[in-house]
């Protein structure tokens, strides 16, 4: 039996000229995943609501079941989507706001082109272990490396 105790393959990294490339298909696939995201979190509550109601007739039941199967038919398409951005070698972060990292090399060292859905461009960059909020802006001379 083979076993695999090689290095793992490194990620990829994107230039800002390629992160910003991939903004059209990243668009389209983040609207999706936003508002997939709200009707999963619309569904969960609903169904919260009426799972705790006490005495629910048939109706209701059979309901509280649709939901169930729409709610994980919701997660499976979720599911579809983090992997394709996956491939794409992107790092989802924030589902509700569309918010994604690239790995960047910047003076030789990793770190993450940071991009949110609505933004026009890629323009920030931030540490990988800080996160959004250790956003910095992209110094005009980098922009395109």
């Amino acid at each position: 039996m083979k076993t695999s105790s090689g290095p793992r393959p490194k990620k990829k990294t994107y230039t800002v000229d390629e992160a910003n490339a991939m903004l059209p298909l990243l668009r389209a696939i983040l609207r999706d995943v936003v508002a997939l995201a709200n009707e999963l979190r619309e569904r969960y509550e609903r169904l919260s609501r009426m799972q705790e109601s006490d005495g629910l007739d048939q109706a209701h039941k059979e309901e509280v079941q649709q939901l169930i199967e729409e709610f994980e038919r919701g997660q499976d398409k979720m599911h579809e989507f983090e992997f394709e951005l996956e491939k794409l070698g992107v790092e989802l972060k924030d589902y509700y706001t569309g918010l994604i990292d690239f790995r960047h090399l910047r003076d030789g060292k990793e770190v993450y082109l940071c991009w949110r859905l609505g933004e026009p461009e890629v323009a920030h960059w931030h540490e990988l272990n800080s996160g959004f909020s250790g956003r910095r802006e992209l110094a005009s001379n980098v922009l395109n490396g």
